[in-house]
């Protein structure tokens, strides 16, 4: 693949795994479509963020894409040390809240 998708982020380095299949929308329905790969480190780096499916879209892409994001860190990509509650993925922060 010599493109990206819409949904992966200039700095992001890896490649898409597949063929733009959801829609990640932020909070005030701006959004990016893209393949699983990239809409989930797009989801796992937005507040209040949304996948739907695309239309030609195999079963089940939303719902990969969203439990891939959960444990995806924002901004996965860049390389420091991450500790406050913003910088971890949503499943890092709900093991903490357990405890």
């Amino acid at each position: 693949m010599d493109h990206r998708c819409p949904a992966a982020h200039p700095d992001d380095p890896t490649p898409c795994t597949g063929p733009v299949v959801v829609s990640v929308l932020d909070a005030v329905n701006a959004g990016a479509d893209g393949c699983e790969h990239h809409g989930a480190r797009l989801l796992a780096s937005l507040e209040g963020g949304r996948v739907y499916a695309l239309p030609d879209a195999p079963p089940g892409a939303a719902i990969r894409t969203f439990k891939a994001a959960d444990s995806l860190r924002p901004f996965c990509w860049i390389d420091s040390p991450r500790t406050e509650p913003s910088q971890l993925s949503r499943a890092e922060n709900r093991a903490r809240h357990q405890h």
